[in-house]
């Protein structure tokens, strides 16, 4: 058998193949993509991405992705400051404050707890978090770690080390999405939403 792909892209294959999410087939596309293009699209996207690793950093107080140290949130007088959002990922703050209905501050833990990985509480910046609550003025703490067993066992992780503090602990509702049918959410999702129900 033959190999019919050129070494060049081969390499690009190879590089892409290794970022989250992209496997063999969108790989390709990708690579389909950037040789049919404006000709002038991969240089562009190639700056970009040279941009990207020398002007962004994190935030030294709340680990957000940023340009300038701190960050936009940390510096701004008009965020409440008396509640801190805690996300696994820096990323993960993006739609939250799209939604336009959150304006305390943030922290990113730079991932979740995960012993079998080799991931313990040293390795995400939880001692950073609990510096910040002890912080003149902070009221609550949301943990907004992913829905997941590992999420939920950092989430309780934390809201351990915060108790002493006397600070409210929470975490954000979560339930059957808009639009959802309730026959095809999962059964733990469902649980949560019959527990967090409201009155209408």
């Amino acid at each position: 058998m033959k190999e019919l792909r050129p070494a060049a892209v081969r390499e690009l294959l190879t590089h892409l193949e290794r970022l989250p999410g992209i496997g063999p087939r969108s790989a390709g596309r990708l690579v389909e993509h950037l040789l049919t293009c404006a000709p002038d699209e991969p240089a562009r996207l190639g700056e970009a991405l040279v941009t990207l690793r020398e002007r962004v950093r994190l935030c030294s107080t709340c680990f957000l992705l940023t340009e300038e140290d701190p960050c936009p949130v940390c510096s701004d007088p008009e965020r409440d400051r008396s509640t801190i959002l805690v996300v696994e990922s820096p990323t993960t703050a993006w739609p939250v404050e799209a939604t336009g209905e959150y304006n305390g501050l943030y922290h990113a833990l730079l991932g979740h707890l995960s012993p079998l990985h080799g991931v313990g509480p040293e390795d995400l910046t939880i001692d950073q978090l609990l510096q910040r609550a002890r912080g003149e003025g902070v009221r609550e703490v949301i943990l907004a770690t992913n829905p997941t067993v590992e999420g939920e066992t950092t989430a309780l992780y934390i809201a351990r080390r915060l108790e002493p503090l006397g600070l409210t602990v929470s975490r954000p509702a979560s339930g059957i999405p808009v639009g959802g049918e309730v026959s095809a959410v999962d059964q733990v999702t469902l649980a949560q939403a019959l527990q967090l129900r409201r009155r209408v």
